[in-house]
């Protein structure tokens, strides 16, 4: 019987982007959070005397071949670890793709817990005690934004997004997912806030120290806020329906004041190529209602927006707010990082 992994989704608390660097990338600096919205991913696995690896989805717009982050992350982990094995992988698709909320490189994560649990990595290698490091390594590998989901929760990602470490979680909150039918181009988000960097003469040094400012504002933000007792509590991986707080009276995001400065570098040049996305994020926020947002915000390069809120009745409040404008939405919640891991792995 396969091995069934929960794939969660995440989002960007804040996304700072550097001037291009000349290695062709750009510096990050990024809160991720983990949702409890998932992808489902099968596993099985067996030792034999060759490699083969088989996947499929029920998503066509998903690849089935050494394209998808899943098959890479399977390839590169039993390259690493001498092993060669017959791999069948299944993708459930129940996150949007191409999003802006990691889907593809959480399923990378997700298919590689099943593989380690079929086959008993690290359990039964001689270098266990690597193999946790040396899988950030990996996952770096297959995609900047992949080593997040081997850690979960609240984390702070810094260079290409890549170098993560984690932060104490903020209690969970109600989160609505918008989900509108625009597409967004992350190669031309980035390309559009090169021609931004050039025309405010932006420059690579001054882009690291925006960056390392704005890094040390997120741990310091960040650090100490969750209240003592209380990880990991509040999340069910499914929700709860009757609840009404998703944590005490008063979030860590307000308590801390992130919420009324952290921003989505993306928006500057994404909003203006699609004004739509900049109405949605509006719709979200509700500003100075009673119904208000505690962050709401593009995720990633979009085109998934999302909205933070105290309470269920506030987040369902959105959800029908961006109904007439025929925006599709999905009500969730943040997930720390101890309910991740234990819920990861159905039983």
């Amino acid at each position: 019987m396969p091995t069934a992994v929960r794939s969660h989704a995440k989002i960007n608390l804040g996304l700072g982007i550097g001037a291009p660097r000349s290695d062709g990338f750009h510096a990050l600096a990024t809160v991720y959070q983990t949702l409890e919205l998932y992808d489902l991913v099968m596993v099985t696995a067996r030792p034999a005397a060759a490699t083969a690896l088989r996947l499929t989805s029920n998503d066509t717009r998903v690849p089935t071949d050494a394209r998808n982050t899943a098959w890479k992350m399977i390839a590169l982990a039993l390259e690493a670890l001498g092993l060669s094995a017959e791999v069948d992988i299944h993708i459930e698709k129940r996150l949007p793709v191409q999003g802006g909320l990691g889907a593809g490189s959480a399923n990378a994560v997700a298919a590689l817990i099943g593989l380690e649990a079929e086959l008993g990595i690290p359990e039964t290698r001689s270098s266990a005690a690597q193999w946790p490091a040396r899988r950030l390594e990996i996952a770096a590998k297959v995609g900047s934004d992949v080593p997040l989901f081997l850690i979960g929760g609240t984390i702070l990602g810094l260079d290409r997004g890549q170098q993560v470490y984690p932060l104490p979680d903020i209690e969970p909150v109600w989160c609505v997912v918008a989900t509108p039918e625009v597409g967004v181009s992350t190669p031309q988000a980035f390309r559009d806030w090169d021609a931004l960097c050039l025309a405010e003469g932006l420059t690579a040094e001054a882009g690291t120290d925006k960056l390392n400012e704005l890094s040390r504002a997120y741990a310091s933000a960040f650090a100490g806020e969750i209240p003592k007792g209380q990880q990991g509590a509040g999340s069910s991986g499914v929700l709860a329906f009757g609840e009404g707080l998703a944590g005490p009276q008063e979030s860590a995001l307000v308590r801390t004041g992130i919420s009324s400065w952290i921003q989505n570098d993306f928006e500057r040049v994404v909003f203006p190529q699609h004004p739509s996305l900049a109405e949605i994020k509006r719709l979200l926020a509700a500003s100075g209602t009673p119904e208000a947002a505690l962050h709401a915000s593009l995720s990633g390069s979009g085109s998934a927006l999302i909205g933070l809120y105290l309470t269920r009745e506030n987040a369902e409040a959105a959800c029908e707010r961006l109904r007439p404008a025929g925006v599709r939405s999905l009500l969730t919640r943040t997930m720390p990082r101890l309910s991740y891991w234990n819920e990861m792995l159905l039983q």
